[in-house]
């Protein structure tokens, strides 16, 4: 089978480290070293990753670092490191979705363990220097050697499997809970990847004992071999046992974990549970049994439909995200200045960003100096927040604080190449604005409005060069959050939109074109998931049963818990909105106007930890007022309410591929895990609704013809 691999080889070469200069017992011959360099012959850009191939030229390099000792040559050990910048971040991808058979995924898994299990079977000490990247498959490797350094600069350290569906297959199951505890190897093989895939810093991972030592990037391989000679002469500190610590207490932190699995994804992907149960089984189970107890769970996994959606997404996320479609081939203009209406905490998150990912000036305008200096505090502070976590040194954090300004003159964005807008979600009141910014600054500005719902179109309506406008709608918070829906109006023009596409690309967000309508893209399949929710509650349905109907999806938080986050008050406006707009598809709810008249202003209680007492509880106030007011008699069940839902989103979906608000239904999928944060597992939604045979209505098919595949059984 041809599988279109890019094959990382094993290079071997043997180094000589000498003896420290200050030895204190006299001179000391040189130690031989083999050093086992992973290259696919690409830049960082095309990280190495394991295929059949890979693993194959893998065995061949250790092959002949056995055949030295078995020749009689002295090696003092054996150690593996990456091409720069990068350690390797495990299976191809693209090579596992091309396995045909449970058979060929079992024979993979087979193959991992086995060419990574020979580094901790040698005569002679092994160790993993971690020059960079080192995911899933790859700290798997390392995890195989006797020891491991880190480069201080890496930032990709983590077993992500998890978070695709998958498990830690080529040992971590077994080997991460022996080497650092249940409780450390939870949070690294389970937390962490619910966690929007949480990644290890090299100081982390030194904390959890992942790894052994850290050292400066400047002269890593040098110190790694300088601190791996040391281990050979017994001159290098002994590693912290933390498993040893933890070895009558192992059940308690995977019980923890379950817990946590439990609340976060509710049955919908197997993939966690598998994990924990693997980890349990590593206390008593021996290394042959756990690896082959790998070996099946990986190949059940992999024969899943959360899988082949996960692929589906993995692939949306790392390939159409950063290519996205329908960017006019025009060259954008150049972004030297920005300037942002409004100083509230939107405009505060969009300054800092700016100001860290563009290094210009940014100046923040508000109509009412109190807010205006309050605003340029809140981004100072946050700065000095990022200094304090160590992602900002002292002195580019003093650098960045003075470029950020603010002050309640408009006229100081005369010199601004882009000014966006982050005032109150009002039309009248952000069209006003944009006339007030077109008069003041140059013919070639691009301005931006960052609403989340108004239409653009209507916006540019009253300024001059309506051309120039395009939608800027970041995700909350701002920081955090990768999605950017880039809206084109009706007459933005290419440039615009070029340059709006180079501006998210610098600001390294991943953008997504969207042409003008009602909420987007987002925020619209989100309303009409609430007004669903909602016409069952109004309809007689109990407020628990329609709360937990969509638990089988496994999304980030329930129908309550998002309306809680948006507020009562905000989402009624919405409501109201998106009625106007499609008054044949969305209603406003009888039961959440009442609560709004009631003044209640959450759904959920306020955290209390003195009391135990986390958000995920409903203000029973709030849940009394929705039982007790006047309701329909035609309740609905959970799976009639998780039905409904679905329907609802491919109904609105198939419109707005109708419509043409995006290109294809991949834009779609990818706002809701960018934007929504929606699962791998479901692949945004549509990979599910083709699943469960849910079609596009209007033309009574799959969203996908040729939809993403699970693995034949």
């Amino acid at each position: 089978m041809s599988t279109g691999e890019v094959v990382t080889e094993a290079k071997v070469r043997y180094l000589d480290v000498p003896a420290p200069s200050a030895s204190t017992d006299g001179e000391r011959e040189p130690l031989t070293f083999a050093l086992i360099t992973l290259d696919n012959g690409h830049d960082h850009t095309r990280p190495n990753t394991f295929g059949p191939e890979g693993l194959a030229s893998l065995s061949r390099a250790i092959d002949s670092v056995e055949e030295k000792l078995q020749s009689g040559v002295s090696l003092a050990g054996v150690a593996v490191t990456g091409k720069p910048f990068v350690f390797s971040v495990g299976a191809d991808l693209k090579v596992f979705s091309q396995l045909k058979s449970r058979e060929d995924v079992v024979d993979i898994g087979q193959r991992g363990h086995q060419v990574f299990g020979r580094l901790g079977e040698l005569s002679i000490p092994s160790f993993a220097f971690v020059n960079g990247a080192a995911m899933g498959g790859g700290l798997e490797l390392t995890l195989n050697c006797s020891y491991r350094t880190v480069d201080a600069s890496a930032r990709a350290l983590a077993l992500p499997e998890v978070f695709l569906g998958l498990i830690p297959g080529w040992g971590g199951s077994y080997l991460l809970p022996r080497l650092i505890g249940t409780a450390r190897a939870a949070q690294v093989i389970i937390a962490n990847p619910l966690n929007m895939n949480t990644m290890l810093t090299p100081k982390k991972a030194l904390e959890l004992g992942v790894v052994d030592a850290v050292f400066e990037p400047a002269d890593f391989l040098e110190q790694s071999l300088q601190w791996a000679a040391a281990v050979t002469r017994g001159a290098a500190p002994v590693r912290h046992n933390f498993a040893s610590e933890e070895a009558n207490a192992w059940d308690a932190p995977l019980d923890m974990a379950l817990a946590e699995v439990e609340a976060r994804v509710r049955g919908a992907s197997p993939a966690p549970y598998r994990a924990i149960e693997l980890m349990l089984g590593a206390r008593t189970a021996s290394q042959s049994e756990a690896f082959a107890a790998e070996d099946q769970a990986l190949a059940d996994l992999t024969v899943s439909p959360e899988l082949a959606a996960s692929l589906y997404a993995f692939d949306l996320v790392n390939k159409r995200a950063k290519r996205p479609a329908g960017v006019p081939e025009v060259s954008p203009r150049t972004i030297g200045a920005v300037g942002i209406i409004g100083a509230g905490l939107m405009a505060s998150q969009l300054a800092v960003l700016f100001a860290r990912r563009l290094d210009v000036p940014v100046h923040m305008v508000d109509v009412d100096h109190e807010r205006a200096v309050n605003g340029l505090a809140a981004a100072h502070g946050e700065l000095n927040r990022l200094v304090a976590k160590g992602r900002l040194s002292p002195d580019r954090c003093s650098r960045l604080t003075g470029q950020i300004t603010s002050s309640t003159d408009i006229a100081e964005l005369t010199d601004a190449d882009f000014v966006i807008e982050a005032v109150f979600e009002d039309l009248d009141v952000k069209a006003q604005v944009l006339k007030s910014v077109e008069a003041v600054v140059a013919p070639s500005t691009l301005l931006a409005t960052n609403t989340s719902s108004l239409s653009v179109s209507a916006l540019a309506e009253s300024l001059q060069r309506p051309e120039r406008l395009v939608g800027f709608h970041f995700f909350n918070p701002v920081a955090v959050m990768p999605l950017l829906e880039v809206v084109r109006g009706t007459r933005t023009d290419d440039s615009s939109v070029s340059t709006a596409f180079q501006l998210a690309k610098d600001l390294k967000k991943s953008a997504v074109l969207v042409h003008d309508a009602p909420a987007f893209v987002v925020n619209r399949l989100l309303t009409r998931l609430l007004n669903e929710v909602l016409a069952a509650i109004d309809a007689g349905s109990p407020v628990d049963v329609v709360e937990h109907a969509l638990d089988p999806l496994g999304l980030p938080m329930s129908p309550l818990a998002l309306l809680d986050l948006v507020g009562p008050a905000v989402a009624l406006h919405v409501s109201r909105t998106m009625q106007a707009a499609f008054p044949q598809r969305f209603t406003v709810s009888k039961s959440l106007e009442r609560l709004v008249e009631s003044g209640a202003t959450r759904f959920y209680l306020a955290p209390d930890t003195a009391h135990g007492r986390t958000p995920a509880t409903l203000d029973p106030a709030v849940l009394a007022q929705l039982t007790q007011l006047e309701q329909g008699n035609a309740p609905m069940t959970s799976g009639q309410v998780h039905d409904r839902v679905l329907r609802a989103l491919a109904d609105e979906i198939d419109i707005m591929l109708a419509d043409g608000v995006v290109s294809e239904v991949q834009d779609v999928d990818l706002c809701l895990l960018l934007g929504a944060g929606w699962p791998f597992w479901l692949g945004g939604i549509t990979p599910l609704l083709d699943r469960t045979g849910i079609t596009a209505p209007r033309t009574q098919g799959p969203f996908h013809h040729g939809r993403p595949r699970a693995f034949s059984q």
